[in-house]
């Protein structure tokens, strides 16, 4: 099982805000997590950033993460039913 990573702020952000965002909703996972998880290279992930597709991401400096709720977000968004068909929830 791959382990989350939670977000932590520069020390230069303000602590008192983002202390008030429950630590399960700060969790991401690096590029090279999300390309295992889902048996893609993280050369796929890379182009797909540059394509617009994929999951949203959090880009920090050099730094690349995709927040779990994103990820479930797109998971969700691309079930289907059928090849003519997508599901609706």
């Amino acid at each position: 099982m791959l382990k989350t990573t939670p977000f932590v702020p520069d020390s230069h952000v303000d602590a008192s805000s983002s202390s008030r965002i429950a630590p399960q909703d700060r969790r991401v996972l690096s590029e090279t997590e999300l390309a295992q998880l889902w048996g893609v290279s993280a050369k796929t992930l890379q182009r797909w950033r540059t394509e617009g597709r994929g999951p949203r991401y959090l880009k920090l400096s050099k730094r690349v993460g995709y927040p779990v709720a994103a990820i479930l977000e797109f998971e969700r968004r691309a079930l289907h039913i059928s090849t003519s068909e997508r599901a609706t929830r």
